[in-house]
């Protein structure tokens, strides 16, 4: 497709970048990159920020790209108010976009249905913290249940550790799960379509994926190909595609699972609005499988529905 070409089926588009969520500052580095490949390609695409506009401003535009990150963007909210109006949107619908943002329900649905995942706990303010971390093990993680980019992610390694680690991550939400440490190897599998694309590894110069290590250090490492053996490479592409459906994603999205140093798979969680910025993980992986930044923000683009 040349440049400019078949770009007016998509008629006048909304990217959806920056919102109110923790994760702003990401959605405004990854909004504006889409928007300019969009506009490159020929694509009539215009820069919305819902938390500086109304939404009923949406009124009028035919498809919205949405680069929203974390709450209100990414959890439901603004996919029911593009389904009530009306507006093909990408990514996912309203129920799994608010699945994927809850860790523990994500967990429990993929473990209803066989997906290995770390074992865990909910925490509370009232739970016996010595337990957990004799129950689960040291180091583990503690986490908010729905929040992205490992805001307010703790990891504990002595005894003791634990309360104070979830009064961290209990300042971000009031559901915190704690879960076990699996340290054989991080990787993530971006979904684009029917797709999974090569895996990626990941290997943070910090002591685990956080927040610097994905968005300001030029020291994590990206291994694509990620050095597993081809076949079980394979096998976990599809268990990680069957992970994105059983939570009824759609579009496009990414998967992150660890590995243990026997080679045993756990799944994590899901992203279904993913970062598009020149640290993030989907364009590394298209761009192995032959697309381009542009053919690929096109491709999610094209992906847009409702329902």
């Amino acid at each position: 497709m040349t440049k400019g070409s078949g770009m007016s089926e998509f008629g006048k588009v909304a990217v959806l970048f920056g919102g109110k969520s923790a994760e702003r500052a990401v959605s405004l580095k990854s909004g504006a990159r889409v928007l300019d490949a969009l506009q490159r390609q020929g694509v009539d695409a215009e820069a919305f920020d819902p938390a500086e506009r109304r939404l009923d401003e949406l009124a009028g535009f035919d498809r919205a790209f949405i680069m929203l990150h974390g709450r209100y963007g990414e959890d439901g909210t603004i996919q029911g108010a593009l389904e009530l109006m009306g507006i093909p949107y990408t990514g996912s619908g309203v129920m799994a976009s608010a699945v994927g943002m809850d860790k523990w329900r994500t967990k429990l649905l993929w473990r209803s249905v066989g997906l290995p995942i770390p074992e865990f706990a909910m925490l509370t303010a009232a739970s016996d913290f010595p337990a957990v971390e004799k129950e689960l093990g040291l180091p583990l993680f503690v986490k908010p249940a729905c929040e992205g980019s490992s805001i307010g992610v703790t990891k504990v390694s002595r005894p003791g550790e634990l309360q104070p680690a979830y009064a961290e991550a209990a300042k971000h939400d009031a559901l915190v799960l704690a879960e076990q440490g699996v340290f054989g190897g991080e990787y993530t599998v971006a979904i684009l379509g029917d797709e999974a694309l090569p895996i990626i590894r990941i290997e943070p110069a910090t002591e685990f994926y956080d927040y610097e290590a994905k968005y300001l250090r030029d020291d994590t490492r990206y291994l694509c190909p990620c050095g597993l053996p081809e076949e079980r490479e394979r096998e976990l592409r599809a268990q990680a595609l069957e992970a994105f459906r059983v939570l009824g994603c759609r579009g496009w999205g990414r998967v992150d699972f660890l590995m243990d140093g026997e080679g045993n798979a756990y799944f994590l969680e899901v992203n279904t609005s993913p970062g598009m910025t020149d640290h993030s993980l989907v364009p590394m992986a298209a761009r192995v499988a032959g697309l381009s930044y542009e053919q690929l923000v096109v491709r999610v683009l094209a992906l847009a529905a409702l329902g």
